[in-house]
């Protein structure tokens, strides 16, 4: 058998094992996966030393290798972002379970009682770059709602990706949980993902991609079953006429500075004419002094010749780095015309302290995600007290926004009768 057909073997019997293990999970109690989630978290606190051994080797490598900063910090692990990971394992454990929720019930005038109850979606993949805690945060919301899952990350940090797979394996097994629920791809091999994208015999009922533009479109184009995609982060801030200038400062600052690198961070923002010269120049010095590179209109340099000229790229540009680019807009329509024209749909804010215009923008703006007088960096499941997320969904269709375990079910009807028949 040659490489090829090895692979295909290998990964085909993966989708048969974790379509078993779905079955299972499918009609385990909340209790044991409970159990399950707990127990992977107090691995990993024990296994802490191991984990950020082999997560700083893979950051050094990284380095070596030339890779960008916000590449690099997506990467990275120490010993905050560990707890973190475990307290989102806790926080999932402590949710309501998803699955069997009843969604609606209505009766019927022939006597049919119809019922629309939660369940899982069965086996799902994930495919990821660079972060780590996607390892984490895939398997235990795959857990919660009764999925199996199968998980391709990143070759940058497969060692540690099976660190902490190990550890949430420890949990299934130490809870009686079938090991298959959760499974890693070992094989950094390229062509795994082709698989992977084909469905394997059959067996995976949903994709999801979590990574850059590349990654997602490959999924979009190439998947022979349903993707849930995590698209661009082109994410806006708006600061109106009305808005509080100590809130602009500290919203825009936060929305683009505190981890550049993440999804949810601004790459525009779009002043108020009307407010533009007052405003800039605070909030301006406010991106400088945390070093934040700066790309403007025409308008914005009139007020601020020192900022560089932007290109058509730039409003279409995720930075995923400490660089923002600065429209000056006419009032709340010339914001949302600007948005409906550039944003990805992922998250967009408002800052401004007028009621009216606050709730036109919410309104209007018909992305995953919309803020008033809040940092686009709340963009996050764990934020939204989900625990954690899968990613955000920025798609029309099933879930938006962050993804956690109640968007990883599905559906069946359920009709109780008395004996009747259809005439």
């Amino acid at each position: 058998m040659d490489g090829a057909s090895t692979l295909t073997a290998e990964t085909n019997a993966m989708g048969a094992r974790a379509k078993k293990a779905a079955g299972v999970l499918a009609h385990v109690s909340s209790d044991k996966k409970n159990a399950a989630l707990r127990a992977a978290a107090k691995k990993i606190a024990a296994q802490k030393d191991e984990i950020l051994r082999a997560n700083a080797q893979e950051i050094e490598a990284a380095k070596q290798a030339g890779k960008p900063d916000a590449f690099v910090d997506r990467m990275a692990l120490d010993p905050s972002r560990l707890k973190g990971i475990c307290a989102a394992l806790e926080d999932i454990a402590a949710q309501e379970d998803p699955v069997g929720r009843v969604l609606a019930e209505w009766d019927r005038p022939n006597g049919l009682k119809i019922s629309r109850v939660a369940t899982p979606i069965g086996v799902i993949a994930v495919i990821y770059e660079s972060r780590p805690n996607v390892t984490v945060d895939a398997g235990a919301i795959c857990l919660k709602s009764g999925n199996a899952a199968i998980l391709r990350g990143g070759s940058e940090t497969i060692e540690t990706n099976r660190a902490l797979y190990e550890c949430m394996r420890a949990g299934l097994c130490a809870s009686g949980l079938p090991e298959d629920a959760l499974q890693l791809v070992q094989t950094t091999d390229r062509a795994a993902v082709g698989a992977i994208l084909g469905g394997l015999d059959g067996q995976i009922d949903l994709v999801i991609p979590r990574g850059g533009k590349s990654l997602v479109k490959r999924v979009q184009d190439d998947a022979r079953v349903a993707v849930l995609s995590h698209l661009d982060g082109i994410c806006h801030v708006y600061v109106d006429r009305n808005a509080d200038p100590e809130k602009a400062v500290a919203i825009t600052v936060n929305s683009k500075m505190r981890r550049p690198g993440v999804c949810g961070a601004a790459e525009t923002l779009l002043l108020d004419k009307a407010t533009a010269s007052d405003l800039w120049p605070p909030i301006a010095a406010a991106l400088r002094s945390a070093g934040c590179e700066l790309r403007g209109d025409a308008a914005i340099r009139v007020i601020d010749p020192s900022v560089s000229p932007a290109s058509e790229e730039d409003w279409h540009a995720e930075y995923l780095a400490p660089i923002l680019s600065v429209a000056v807009v006419d009032g709340v329509e010339g914001a949302v015309a600007h948005i409906e024209t550039y944003s990805s749909g992922h998250t967009e804010a408002i800052v401004t302290e007028n009621i009216e215009t606050a709730e036109r923008f919410l309104s209007q703006v018909g992305s995953a995600i919309v803020l008033h007088n809040a940092s686009t960096q709340y963009a996050d499941g764990g934020e939204f007290g989900l625990g954690a997320e899968i990613g955000i969904a920025t798609g029309k269709l099933h879930a938006r926004g962050p993804v956690g375990a109640a968007e990883l079910t599905t559906y069946k009807n359920i009709v109780r009768g008395t004996g009747q028949v259809r005439p």
